[in-house]
């Protein structure tokens, strides 16, 4: 697919945009004060495959864990700080790699001046974060309730009150927790201007309908090249943020760094407990980054004939399987071995 020409934006040791791979994105749960808790959720995300790591810096006690956890982990860290710009200049201080602030929330020009001098010396880049909840006073007069046009406008405002210091190291995001019109928002921005954008559906919601909204939203405009890093927010362990927005690339052929499953839905010629060895194979598989198309199927119908594209497979039979790789079968085994059988398999790809 071809995507949106945008800015390159460097933070630390990672791009956004300029054509570069996609980001994945997760913010830390743990309370600001625990700094060690934070530590290690930290440490957790990178190993899940996190690249870029987010963290509340709500009082300036809080900029303690840049180095804490920069410290521990290589991946860059971005302090999310809302009204006060001291909070951002000290982050700055501290070493943090991105600072995600809105520059109309922080006071007059000379406060918006500081930040965006100090961010310009050290080379940070600055996201913008609007959603619906928080628009200006004047956008809202001027639309009567929030719009997507409205959320654009005030991406757009606050980009402006950076441009006019000349910076323009800036990430764009407008989530919604309504999907259409976040969609909308992001699409009208893409038209715009040249900055990468951040992209997510925000309050998602708990782990299914968290994954599905940001499915959709995400997926939809990425389809479309639109989108150069993506968080999918969900009430849940952030590590399980991580491993749905790279599922959601995956699925896309925007990721190619682990096991792409295929399973049928199951049917009256299954014989087996497809269901149970699906769900063990994910398991089992979920941190092989072996670039590699996984089949689990039902039966002789959907699995070396269906699904011979895959890389390998099980086909179920009655009480035992067939493992097969690109639809040339390899063995017959029993049910109870069909899952051991493909991991040693796998392991010697």
């Amino acid at each position: 697919m071809k995507r949106r020409k945008t800015r390159r934006i460097k933070l630390g040791n990672t791009v956004i945009g300029g054509n570069s791979e996609i980001t994945v994105q997760s913010m830390l749960n743990i309370p600001a004060s625990d700094i060690d808790g934070s530590v290690r959720q930290a440490v957790e995300l990178e190993k899940a495959g996190c690249d870029i790591i987010r963290i509340a810096v709500p009082d300036l006690s809080a900029v303690k864990l840049i180095p804490a956890i920069k410290d521990k982990v290589s991946v860059p860290i971005v302090a999310d700080i809302h009204f006060d710009y001291r909070l951002a200049l000290e982050s700055a201080a501290a070493g943090v790699d991105k600072i995600r602030i809105n520059p109309g929330n922080i006071g007059d020009d000379s406060k918006v001046k500081q930040v965006a001098d100090e961010c310009r010396r050290r080379n940070i880049p600055i996201r913008i974060g609007v959603n619906s909840g928080s628009l200006e006073k004047h956008i809202l007069e001027k639309y009567g309730h929030p719009t997507p046009q409205a959320l654009c406008d005030s991406a757009m405002y606050h980009a402006s009150l950076l441009e006019k210091f000349d910076f323009y190291d800036i990430v764009l995001s407008m989530k919604s927790s309504d999907v259409g019109f976040m969609t909308q928002a992001y699409r009208l921005a893409a038209e715009k201007c040249d900055y990468p954008l951040h992209l997510g559906v925000t309050e998602a919601g708990t782990a299914r309908m968290g994954i599905i909204k940001s499915s959709i939203g995400i997926g939809s405009l990425l389809l479309d090249g639109i989108g150069d890093t993506i968080r999918v927010s969900l009430t849940d362990d952030p590590v399980e943020e991580v491993r749905a927005a790279k599922d959601i690339l995956k699925s896309l052929g925007l990721k190619n760094d682990g096991v792409r499953f295929i399973s049928c839905p199951t049917c009256g010629r299954t014989k087996i407990d497809l269901i149970s060895i699906a769900k063990q194979a994910e398991d089992l598989l979920r941190d092989c980054r072996k670039n590699i198309t996984v089949a689990i199927m039902g039966c002789a119908v959907n699995g070396p004939g269906e699904a011979r594209e895959a890389d390998i497979g099980i086909a179920g039979g009655t009480n035992e399987g067939l493992i097969f790789k690109k639809g040339k079968i390899v063995k017959k085994v029993p049910e109870s071995d069909l899952l051991n059988e493909l991991i040693k398999e796998i392991d010697k790809m």
